[in-house]
């Protein structure tokens, strides 16, 4: 189970639900014949379907539509905002610069040809295979054809969906692979997940922060005035401090008073809404105790007392967010002025990286070993 959040909101507190929804927002969807809507291409795909004369495509597409809906109602859950994926209705995608274009997955190895055709070099997916495997996607196919061209490149780079977590650790492995892809192939970069909303947009984004020298907020305009999506900024800042800072990690102690229950467990925090960790019950001062080692940043998270999700009001706590809810929050940072002035920083607006930050990053994407 994973969360990403909606820009700088923060997450739910609450576990995705698996229920179909019908989401009100459509992103926009580029096909070979130029820019359309997606709610119009849904409808002529419905009128294909009632026209065909074989029922089993009549069932498949309904199945197709139903994965579509179970989807899109967990990535609005995790994003805390109304989102919509149509996988029946193919590919789509965005260009963000001439030489960039954030997309849905791939689905077939005809897509390889649609890419060709636009001048894209890499393709650059970042799905698990587990979200290949609930769409039915053979990525083997797709990476065996595009293998068979000389001027288009398939890559892929794994990060587990909604995860913020996973998100910010996997951030500097990942642009770095799509920088030296990109040195070496040139020509237009396609990144894609599978919806196109949350994980290919922030790699993008981070991408065109550290990389191609845009301010955060500057490339964050320029990435939602050309695709509707929503890049977790704040695993950006995070992943941006880890590398400036050489991953530095505290120690914290949280603590749950009580012994009128039978378990104490924490959601959120640094292993996402869908799991959770067990506290530990000390007799001798009747509490519930966690001690964990973070990554410097701010968490925010919830105890579950006996199944019940509740807030602890000796710890610090967050304003209602727009669905009600309330969480704890830790912010962890270390006593050094160069981590707290940087985190300070990262707080800012209008955040910037300075000019030696920026040839550090640069560095670190170069020098990153990768098995491929």
């Amino acid at each position: 189970m994973n969360c990403l959040t909606n820009l700088s909101r923060s997450y739910s507190a609450l576990p995705l639900r698996s229920f179909k929804c019908k989401a009100s927002i459509y992103p926009s969807f580029v096909n070979m014949k130029g820019l359309v809507n997606a709610i119009d291409l849904r409808g002529s795909c419905l009128v294909k379907a009632t026209s065909s004369p074989t029922p089993s495509t009549n069932i498949d597409g309904a199945k197709e539509e139903e994965k579509s809906d179970v989807y899109s109602t967990n990535m609005t859950e995790a994003m805390g905002a109304v989102l919509t994926y149509r996988h029946e209705l193919g590919m789509n995608y965005n260009f963000i610069r001439p030489d960039l274009i954030v997309g849905s997955c791939l689905q077939t190895p005809a897509d390889v040809d649609k890419l060709r055709s636009i001048k894209v070099k890499t393709v650059y997916c970042l799905q698990q295979d587990s979200d290949l495997e609930y769409f039915s996607v053979d990525i083997n196919a797709i990476r065996e054809y595009a293998s068979t061209f000389d001027d288009i490149q398939h890559l892929r780079a794994e990060i587990r969906d909604f995860d913020a977590t996973d998100l910010r650790l996997r951030l500097p492995a990942v642009v770095s692979k799509l920088y030296k892809a990109v040195s070496q192939n040139g020509g237009v970069t396609y990144i894609h997940c599978t919806a196109g909303l949350g994980r290919a947009p922030a790699t993008a984004l981070a991408y065109m922060f550290w990389v191609q020298g845009y301010k955060l907020n500057d490339a964050l305009s320029l990435l939602l005035s050309k695709r509707k999506c929503f890049p977790n900024v704040d695993a950006i800042k995070s992943a941006t401090a880890d590398i400036l800072t050489g991953l530095k990690t505290r120690s914290v102690t949280l603590t749950w008073n009580g012994d009128n229950c039978s378990s104490v467990e924490i959601a959120g925090l640094d292993v996402g809404w869908g799991q959770r960790i067990p506290l530990k019950y000390e007799e001798k001062n009747g509490s519930w105790i966690l001690h964990r080692d973070l990554l410097e940043g701010r968490y925010e998270y919830k105890y579950i007392v006996d199944g019940e999700w509740m807030t602890n009001k000796y710890e610090s706590i967050t304003p209602v967010n727009k669905d009600g809810h309330v969480n704890n929050y830790i912010q962890v940072v270390g006593n050094d002025p160069e981590s707290v002035e940087l985190w300070t920083r990262l707080g800012d607006d209008d955040f910037d990286l300075t000019a030696s930050e920026r040839e550090m990053i640069k560095r670190f994407l170069d020098e990153y070993p990768h098995d491929e």
